[in-house]
Parts: C-alpha cells; sequence; structure tokens
C-alpha cells in the first residue's frame, strides 16, 4: 500500500500534469497577492485615482454693470433669482429606462414649476403655437441650418432625404423636428405619445437643452428661471427623488421705468452661436452660456458692462460629478453706466405725449370723424381680446355667443369664396366691399405662404395687369398663374407629376378653404363686418374686456352694461378719457409719437420718448414668446422705437433750413419781402399756400416763418434754382437745398448709440422741398439735432452716455461734448431774423400758448401729408428760454391731424420741465381736456 503511493506521488510528480497543477497555483497565488495588494493594502489610493479622472475649468460669471440715469435713478440692475437646474448623471440600466424615467420626472416637475406660477426656460428654435401647429421662431437661414445640422448629427450639406423619417432633412419643418427628436431613434428622447402635445413639447425643449451639455455633464442644464418660494421649497423637500435636479442662485436683469426707457435701454438674452463668434473673436472669455446685451444701450456698452469672469479648476468623476475645487480666481462686475437722460423728464414726457394723442382720438370719436364701430372693432383687430379665447374650455357666455355666431358667417364667407372660385366670372372691380376684402386676403395668403410665386410674376403680363386693373376674376386669374407655373404646386396635395391643371386648381381651392378656416387676418375681416351689421354688439365687446381681464372686473359697471344703464359709446369713452384703454391698444389713427429734449449748452440728450413703450423685464433674460408675439402683431408697433427709426416729410419745420439758405446765397435778406397772393405762378403745376384762397400780403423772412407762408418758400427754393445761371435749374436748386440740409446735420445720422435710420434729403423739385415736402424724410432726433443747431450755431454729435464708472467708483470713460461749429453759416442779423421768426410762430399760436407764461418759447410747427386716406403728421420744433436758451425739443405725432397738436404736446412737456405745472396738475384734465386741433386746422 504505502509503495503504491510512493510510486503514484513518484509518477504524479514526473508527469505533465504536475507542472500544470503548479503553474496554476502558481498563478492563483499571483492574482491572490494581487486582489490583497489592489483592493486591501492599496484600495482607497485606486478608487481615488479612478474617480478623480479629469480636470476641468469652471466659468464664474461677473455680475453685469448698472445703468442709470443723469441724477443716480437706477435703470438697469441684477436681481438675485431661484433657477431649477439639472444634471444628467443619473444611473441608468439602458437607454430606453433613462428616457423613461428621465420623462417622466420633466412631465411631474414641469406640472409642478407651471402649476405654481413658473415657465419653462426655453432657448429652442421652435414654438407650439396657440393652434397647436408648430413654427421655427429663427429668421436666419444660417441658424436655421446650423440647428437642423445638429437635431439630425451631420453637416447640413450631407442632409438628404430619410426614407425612414419619409421626409428631406434639410428642409424639415418644425413638425418633423419635433416628431424626430421626440421618437426613439438614436439619440432622440422617446416621448411617450400619452403625454399632451404642450407636455410633449416641454419635455423635448428640456431634453434638447440636456443634449447639448452631454460632453459636460458637470454642467447644469437650467429648466426654469427666476422661481418662486413655493418652486424652491418642492425642489428642496423632493430632492432624494429629483435624481440630478437642484436649486441654483442665479441673477437676472431688471428694469425700473420699463415702458418708458426700453427703446433706449434694450435688453440681454442669452447669447446666440452668432454673437458668440463676433463676440468671441475680441473676448476669449465668453462662453456659450453667457447672457448678453440684445439691443440698445445693453448691446451698445457690452464690453464696458458685462465684466470679467472669473474661473473655478475643478475635479470631475466619470459620471461628470464636481468632487473637489482646486482653485478660484474670482470674477470681476462689470462697469456701471450712467446716462444723459433725466428718467423723472422722460416719464413725464411719455405720460404728456400720451395724453395728447389719447385726446385727439377722444375728440375725433366725439365728432364722429372716427366712427364708434371703428373703435370696437379695433379691439379685435389689434388683440385687445383675445380671439382664440371665444371657443375654449372656460369660454364666457358672451364669448360663446359670439363664436357661435362667427362660425356661422365663416362658412357663409368661405361660401362665398368657393362660389367665385368655381363660377365667378366678373373681375374684382365689380365685387362687392366685403367680396374684395376676402379675396385680398386670400391673394395675402398664398403670397405669404410661399404658394404664389410674387417673384416670378412679370408684371408686364396682359392677364396681369388686367388683374390689377380689376377686369379679371380670381378664377380666371389663378388658373392662369397655374397655367405660367407661377403656383408653387409642390406645396398641394397634388401628385405633381400627372396632375392636370384643372387637378391642380381644385387642389389650390382646397388649400385656400383650409387655409382660411384658420387665417386671423381673414377672421378679423368677417369680425369686422359682423360689427359693422351689429352681429356683434358694443355691449359684448364691453363685457369681454372684463371677462377676459383687460379691465379689473367691476360688479356694478358690468351689470350696468348688461342691462343697458351704460351705453357702449359711454363707456369707452370713460375709459379712453382716463385712458385705461391707450391709444396704442387701440391702433387708430393717431396712436404713436415721438419727442426729444437737448441741453443746448451741452449737446446732451433729457429725454428721448418713443410711443409706444414695451416692458423690456418681459423679453430679458428669458423671451416671454406670448408677449413677443404679441409686441409683433400690435398694429401700434412698440418693438420699433419712433424717434430714432420713423421718417417721414418734416413739413415747414423744414424751413428754417430754407431760409439760412435763402440768405445765406443772397437770393433773400432779412428785409426782403415777397408778396403771397396763395398761389406760387412760376412753375406748371402751380403749388398753393396753405392759407389760399386767402393770402399772406407782403412778408419778410421772419414773417413768412411766423405765418408759415408756402409762396415765400416757394419764390426761396425757385430763386436758388435760378442763381447760378439765371434760369431755373431743378439740379441747381436742389443742390443748393442739399447742401444747407446737410450743414444742419440732415444728411447723416445724429450720432446715438442706438438703431437709428439715415435722414434722406429732397433729391428733386426744390421749389416743393424748400416748404419741407418733396422726399425729404427725416426722424425725429434729426430734427432735434437740426434745430438745436439752429439755436445753438452747434452741430452736435449726439451720445446717451454721460460717464461710465468701475465698481470702485473711478471713471472709466465721460461724455465730450463734440460739435461742428456751424455759427459763421450766417452773420448775427440774419440768425437773429430766423430766431425771431420762430419767437413769432409761437406768439401766434394763441390757440396753445396763449396765457403761457413763466418761460418765453420759439419754434416752427409742420404738417405733413404722407398718404391721402390718413391724417397729416403733427410736427413741432422749438426752444425755450427764447433770451436765452437752454433746450430744444422736437415733437412728431405720426397721423396727429395738425402741428398744433404736436405744439400743445411740447408746450406741457415744457411746462413740466421749467416747474410752471406739476405732472399730476397737467394730467389731471385727461384726455378731454387737453388741447386738440382738427384737419381743418391750418396745413403749413
Amino acid at each position: 500500500m504505502i509503495y503504491d503511493i510512493k510510486d503514484y506521488l513518484k509518477k504524479f510528480f514526473s508527469s505533465r500534469l504536475f507542472v500544470l497543477a503548479a503553474v496554476i497555483i502558481l498563478l492563483f497565488a499571483i492574482l491572490a497577492e494581487r486582489i490583497f495588494s489592489l483592493q486591501i493594502v492599496n484600495g482607497a489610493e485606486y478608487q481615488k485615482n479612478f474617480i478623480m479622472l479629469i480636470k476641468k475649468p469652471l466659468s464664474i460669471d461677473a455680475s453685469r454693470g448698472n445703468i442709470y440715469d443723469c441724477n443716480g435713478n437706477l435703470l438697469a440692475f441684477n436681481q438675485l433669482a431661484y433657477s431649477v437646474v439639472i444634471s444628467d448623471n443619473g444611473n441608468y440600466s439602458s437607454t430606453k429606462e433613462h428616457n423613461k424615467l428621465l420623462n417622466k420626472e420633466l412631465k411631474e416637475l414641469i406640472a409642478v414649476i407651471k402649476k405654481n406660477g413658473g415657465e419653462i426656460y426655453k432657448d429652442f428654435p421652435i414654438d407650439l403655437n396657440e393652434d397647436g401647429t408648430y413654427s421655427f421662431n429663427i429668421t436666419s437661414e444660417t441658424s436655421r441650418k446650423r440647428f437642423l445640422s445638429d437635431v439630425f448629427g451631420k453637416k447640413y450639406e450631407k442632409l438628404e432625404y430619410n426614407k425612414k423619417l419619409g421626409f428631406d432633412e434639410a428642409n424639415a419643418t418644425a413638425e418633423n423636428v419635433i416628431d424626430f427628436l421626440r421618437s426613439n431613434q438614436n439619440e432622440c428622447f422617446d416621448v411617450s405619445d400619452k403625454y399632451d402635445k404642450q407636455t410633449i413639447y416641454d419635455i423635448v425643449v428640456v431634453r434638447y437643452a440636456i443634449k447639448q451639455n452631454r460632453f459636460t455633464k458637470y454642467k447644469t442644464t437650467t429648466i426654469a428661471k427666476d422661481v418662486n418660494d413655493t418652486i424652491v421649497a418642492y425642489v428642496n423637500e423632493h430632492s432624494d427623488t429629483l435624481t440630478g435636479v437642484s436649486i441654483e442662485e442665479d441673477t437676472i436683469r431688471k428694469y425700473n421705468y420699463a415702458e418708458y426707457i426700453s427703446p433706449i435701454v434694450g435688453y440681454t438674452g442669452k447669447i446666440s452661436t452668432d454673437e458668440y463668434n463676433e463676440l468671441s473673436e475680441d473676448d476669449s472669455s465668453y462662453t456659450q452660456n453667457d447672457m448678453v446685451g440684445k439691443s440698445g444701450l445693453e448691446q451698445y456698452y457690452e464690453s464696458y458692462l458685462r465684466g470679467k469672469n472669473g474661473e473655478k479648476q475643478v475635479y470631475v468623476n466619470n459620471v461628470g460629478k464636481i468632487t473637489d475645487v482646486i482653485s478660484q480666481k474670482n470674477s470681476v462686475s462689470g462697469n456701471d453706466v450712467y446716462l444723459s437722460i433725466d428718467i423723472k423728464l422722460q416719464e413725464a414726457t411719455y405720460k404728456l405725449l400720451e395724453q395728447e394723442i389719447a385726446g385727439i382720438v377722444y375728440s375725433k370719436i366725439k365728432s364722429g370723424e372716427i366712427p364708434i364701430t371703428d373703435v370696437y372693432f379695433a379691439l379685435l383687430n389689434n388683440n385687445v381680446i383675445d380671439l382664440n379665447h371665444f371657443n375654449a374650455a372656460d369660454a364666457s357666455a358672451t364669448e360663446q355667443s359670439i363664436y357661435t355666431s362667427f362660425s356661422e358667417q365663416l362658412q357663409g364667407a368661405l361660401g362665398t369664396i368657393d362660389n367665385e372660385l368655381q363660377n365667378g366670372n366678373t373681375g374684382t372691380s365689380g365685387m362687392s366691399e366685403q367680396v374684395l376684402d376676402y379675396f385680398t386676403c386670400v391673394m395675402s395668403m398664398l403670397s405669404d405662404d410661399g404658394l404664389l410665386l410674387s417673384d416670378q410674376i412679370d408684371s408686364s403680363d396682359s392677364t396681369y395687369t388686367a388683374w390689377k386693373a380689376g377686369t379679371v376674376s380670381p378664377k380666371d386669374y389663378l388658373k392662369y398663374c397655374i397655367s405660367k407655373q407661377w403656383i408653387d404646386i409642390t406645396k398641394l396635395d397634388v401628385n405633381q407629376k400627372y396632375a392636370d391643371s384643372s387637378e391642380v386648381y381644385s387642389a389650390l381651392c382646397s388649400y385656400i378653404e383650409n387655409g382660411l378656416s384658420t387665417n386671423k387676418d381673414f377672421a378679423k375681416i368677417i369680425y369686422k363686418y359682423m360689427v359693422n351689421s351689429g352681429a356683434v354688439t358694443g355691449q359684448q365687446l364691453c363685457l369681454l374686456l372684463f371677462d377676459q381681464g383687460v379691465l379689473d372686473y367691476d360688479d356694478a359697471t358690468v351689470n350696468n352694461i348688461a342691462n343697458g344703464s351704460i351705453s357702449p359709446y359711454a363707456f369707452l369713452m370713460d375709459k379712453i378719457n382716463n385712458i385705461e384703454i391707450t391709444p396704442a391698444q387701440l391702433a387708430l389713427d393717431p396712436c404713436t409719437g415721438s419727442c426729444v429734449i437737448t441741453d443746448i449748452n451741452t449737446g446732451q440728450i433729457k429725454a428721448m420718448v418713443s410711443y409706444p413703450g414695451y416692458d423690456n423685464n418681459k423679453l430679458a433674460n428669458t423671451v416671454d414668446a406670448d408677449y413677443y408675439q404679441a409686441l409683433r402683431e400690435d398694429k401700434s408697433n412698440p418693438l420699433w422705437n419712433y424717434a430714432t427709426q420713423e421718417q417721414t416729410a418734416p413739413g415747414s419745420t423744414f424751413k428754417m433750413v430754407s431760409s439760412t439758405a435763402g440768405l445765406a446765397e443772397g437770393v433773400i435778406d432779412t428785409s426782403s419781402k415777397i408778396n403771397c397772393t396763395g398761389i406760387f405762378t412760376d412753375i406748371s403745376n402751380k403749388p398753393k399756400c396753405w392759407i389760399y384762397p386767402g393770402a399772406h400780403g407782403m412778408d419778410n423772412v421772419s414773417e413768412a416763418l411766423r405765418d408759415s407762408c408756402n409762396v415765400f418758400f416757394y419764390t426761396t427754393g425757385f430763386r436758388l434754382a435760378s442763381k447760378d445761371t439765371g434760369s431755373y435749374d431743378d439740379e441747381d436748386g436742389t443742390n443748393y437745398i442739399q447742401k444747407y440740409a446737410s450743414i444742419y446735420g440732415l444728411n447723416e445720422k445724429s450720432g446715438l448709440e442706438i438703431v437709428e435710420r439715415t435722414p434722406s434729403i429732397a433729391t428733386q423739385y426744390p421749389v416743393m422741398a424748400a416748404i419741407g415736402q418733396s422726399n425729404n424724410n427725416f426722424t425725429t432726433v434729426s430734427l432735434s439735432r437740426y434745430v438745436t443747431a439752429v439755436v445753438s450755431g452747434k452741430l452736435y454729435d449726439y451720445k446717451l452716455m454721460n460717464k461710465i464708472m468701475d465698481a470702485d467708483g473711478k471713471t472709466v470713460k465721460q461724455y465730450d461734448s463734440k460739435f461742428k461749429d456751424i455759427s459763421d453759416t450766417l452773420n448775427q442779423s440774419q440768425w437773429d431774423a430766423i430766431h425771431q421768426g420762430m419767437r413769432m410762430v409761437v406768439e401766434d399760436l394763441h390757440d396753445v400758448f396763449g396765457g403761457f407764461t413763466g418761460v418765453e418759447v420759439a419754434g416752427k410747427t409742420g404738417t405733413a401729408q404722407q398718404v391721402e386716406n390718413r391724417p397729416n403728421h403733427a410736427l413741432f420744433v422749438g426752444y425755450a428760454p427764447y433770451s436765452n436758451p437752454e433746450i430744444s425739443i422736437a415733437t412728431r405725432i405720426s397721423y396727429g391731424y395738425s402741428s398744433h397738436n404736436a405744439a400743445a404736446a411740447s408746450r406741457n412737456i415744457i411746462s413740466y420741465y421749467y416747474n410752471l405745472e406739476s405732472l399730476d396738475d397737467l394730467l389731471s384734465v385727461k384726455a378731454e381736456g387737453v388741447y386738440s386741433s382738427g384737419s381743418s386746422a391750418r396745413t403749413d
């Protein structure tokens, strides 16, 4: 037995099996030693090294500088706010689970945010419209291409028709993009079909933002900004179940006096790709998450206001969580910008200008020149009353009643249009005004939708000219457009390859019917005729102002309107009188205006008002999409700066230019008298003076300014045109007008830091140009600069900045009064003659300045016609005090009927400026108490 064991062991140790077993045992021993070393001896160190894989820099945003007025009143500042943010660093077993759980979490979180008054932070190029459709909100084609490239994950040039998706990626619609992103395609979000459309959209918006940070998971993605305490508490209380969600301290840009100052200050917003590319060329510290100035002075002084970002060096682990802070360099606050604007004067000017405009509207309604039905319809036409709410689930009884009537009228209108498209043979000239309005809307819709290829239409084509003349029916014209390939049939539901012309026309008719059914402009046409016919009553519309929250609900007033104790006319006149319903809301003529007040001795602008304004708080930080869309659709166009962007003929305010040209060139002198007979007969069109069939008789230049005598200045323009050759030469006369208008800076921008249109001096008809007509076109700020130069002999370069100071109170930049001395253009007696004439203008305005004491004012009125079927523009330029000038003023009320209305607004503003009357006293007279001159007043 012993020998057997011994023999066995001998054989085993001498066999190959022993060698293999020894090798295996050795390997296991080595492995055990390594495991012991890794997990026991050096485990902590290796774990630390595994986690700390990457060192990353994080930018620390600098605090943006404030903006103040000239007296230190705060206009723009930063306010501490809380944001809901998310880091997509949860642990999931699969992509499917990741999408399912993250989408579920976002759905619940978004619902809580919205329920408690918050809004989703949206920096996404697609909007979900009220009618449930999607649309791109980017206007730049480059930005659209970049977005599509990012969505589909390849260069734009490589985007192609995707058979699986069923559309061309390069021409993907907004709906195509949303459907793709919400799908379960690779790297998409797999959003459940069980969610409603708004929830799906909100989840896609947040998921897309998270996706942008997919390579930097240590950075958070903002879900909502400036949330209230309730939302903060919810997130904090549910932090154990809300994966990656937290609250971060943030700052948001806020604005005081927003309505009065927004066109000047502008607003901030998240940097766009184009802005980043441009700004980072000069400053590499910009990041793609920065907030930058988007418009106005916020944009112009971006480099001063933004400060310098700090930086934090951190370690992030393998799932993107920050584990340690290595170092930190603090940010440097931006500089503060002080403006020349006096915000109290700015506010007063805005309110007094609004009151004057309201007074004109009030008087025109009272006189019947503006029919009350126009006022009723204005409430619908300018979206004061929301048409979309008429068929909402919570619509009031009045809304439901109106919508029922509208639906019947809509079907009738569509039937009328279909009958014309199928059977009509008469031209548009034979249509009723209502049907013509229908087809005007049809053609506009086809053009706007890109179906009617307007740029390909041959304007000399005989059928086209007959259509424009109204002798061709819509049916025949549209069929002709199809035959000429002026219709893009790719947009129609028709087989492009095999369809004949009748099939294309049938598809076009269906397109028209479907499009008009949801077209807002078409709906408003129907409502206009419903209002005019009484199918929608003034009583109903007044009640809707309360139903929809336009006016604060008042039981007594609502009951009195409902039972007829208060008529709709009386109710609306009271609201217009008290400016509870503003001229801008009605958007009837007039509804806009502007005014610029300048310090004559320094050239600094003390007030620059554009009416109406807007609330830039709703555009800053995160754009309120609904508010922005409302501004864009507002017919009073609040986003337009009427002081720097609106151009009209200057009317008779231009006559100081003509006076200067005539005096400097010697075609008139201070004592020259020209006989006004009421008509100028030296040119073929024989233009008349405004006083015709009356006449001014003999006037010198000062008296001609006082009387605003057109014949005097026709004659001056004619003499300038005849000066060089002894006979009339249109070009010579125009050159002289341009020369002296340019001396007053009317050929160039004023130098302002914000958007401004270049003025345009007349290029023809010097006789008409001499009275401010022809094709003269100037902004209000150009007229301000001009009248300031007339008074001071200095052509200033305008600036809105007074000084810039750093966080330590040191002056970084100071306003420097730069001007061109033009005082040698005329001698002193000639200047005096012009100034005396301007003083006589004001002395002669008994209806406006009668009884106005305390400060002497000089000025010049101007009335300019732009279109025949709308009122004239009203203008006034002036200065005060006359004997020792301190300020100049330029006021324009667009379509304001008479220059006396602009003069009346200027009078009140000057009265406030010199403390002759308090703002409260001036406003206490309300709209009915302000001066308002009608269209029958003199046209000067």
